[in-house]
């Protein structure tokens, strides 16, 4: 389903009525068209039926928590989950993440805070299933049939017009006879200009002093930190260093030559460590970056925030084999934040 700027769905698996009303007043702001659930079974549901583009998810629900809820939303929908609790332990937190959301927000929430968790995560890019379906569709060929029967019509108008316009042909051949005269003028010294050609070819050595340009072409990037592109001009896109492999164009990422299963957080934190090579990136910088920011202002920044990229590097370690002990691709700088391990 194509949601437009128009109409943007949005489900409520809350099981508090006033925190339900809450969301959806929040929601019907920041332009959505919000389904409001009450347990676990008819959130799945709903998000089945309306495939929303955004979900707002309760932990603490009778029946089925809201860390099972996320779990089997992720088995077929790509919907941004941010979920909602009141538990601010660390290990709550882990398991909301592992379980498939995208943010967690810690009730009481202010609603400013959360549309601006939502506005960030509308930010980042977003997989929809059969895009490349449609990329590849079969109305190409089907033009390309009806050119092919259009383009013989064509070929048989002008081969009639093409005979009368023969007969008129025999006047022009009188004019070729002039030409003859033409040769004698040939003769003309004009090949003596041949010598000052001469004379540039001996000026082509001053020429040699193109070879300075050659100390300012220093390829080698700053702080690349040995990080190689997988092309020329794809840097941007791709980036393989020490076996670790990520690709940004089909968000891919890859550990050896093996596929790594990582959420949209966790291949964000990844890229930027290694487009960043041996610069420290700040846990605030870094918070900013999974917001969609491009520079850094910490004003908004908050602790929550910061363990949220705790525990997001702590799940991506885990992911590509990393140890925080004996690091091969991600070190801590304690205090200040990340960088890429030495080689």
């Amino acid at each position: 389903m194509e949601h437009t700027a128009e109409q943007r769905i949005a489900v409520v698996i809350e099981d508090d009525a006033d925190i339900r009303n809450l969301l959806r007043t929040i929601l019907v702001q920041s332009g959505f068209s919000p389904i409001l659930t009450s347990n676990g079974e008819d959130g799945i549901e709903a998000v089945r039926v309306h495939e929303p583009l955004l979900t707002t998810l309760d932990v603490q629900m009778p029946g089925m928590d809201g860390f099972a809820v996320a779990k089997r939303l992720r088995e077929f929908s790509s919907t941004y989950i941010i979920m909602l609790t009141g538990q601010t332990e660390e290990i709550d937190v882990i398991q909301g993440l592992d379980s498939g959301a995208d943010d967690y927000l810690v009730k009481p929430f202010r609603p400013r805070e959360l549309r601006a968790r939502v506005d960030s995560l509308l930010r980042r890019p977003r997989q929809v299933a059969g895009e490349s379906d449609a990329a590849s569709g079969a109305v190409p060929t089907g033009a390309t049939a009806d050119a092919a029967s259009a383009t013989p019509a064509v070929e048989q108008a002008p081969a009639p017009q093409a005979q009368p316009v023969q007969p008129p042909g025999p006047p022009p051949h009188p004019p070729p006879p002039p030409a003859p005269p033409v040769q004698p003028v040939q003769p003309t010294p004009v090949q003596q200009p041949a010598a000052p050609v001469e004379v540039i070819a001996h000026q082509a050595p001053p020429a040699a002093a193109t070879p300075p340009v050659q100390h300012s072409a220093p390829l080698p990037g700053a702080g690349s930190a040995g990080i190689s592109p997988a092309g020329e001009g794809s840097s941007q896109e791709v980036l393989d260093w020490k076996g670790l492999r990520v690709d940004r164009a089909t968000r891919v990422a890859t550990v050896d030559g093996s596929m790594i299963d990582l959420t949209r957080s966790e291949f964000d934190l990844l890229a930027a460590l290694l487009a960043s090579g041996r610069r420290v990136r700040s846990k605030a910088d870094l918070v900013l970056t999974l917001r969609g920011e491009g520079y850094v202002t910490t004003y908004y920044v908050n602790d929550a925030d910061k363990r949220a990229v705790e525990v997001h590097m702590a799940n991506l370690r885990r992911k590509i084999g990393d140890s925080s002990t004996t690091p091969r691709w991600i070190e801590t700088v304690r205090g200040v934040g990340y960088r890429l391990a030495a080689d």
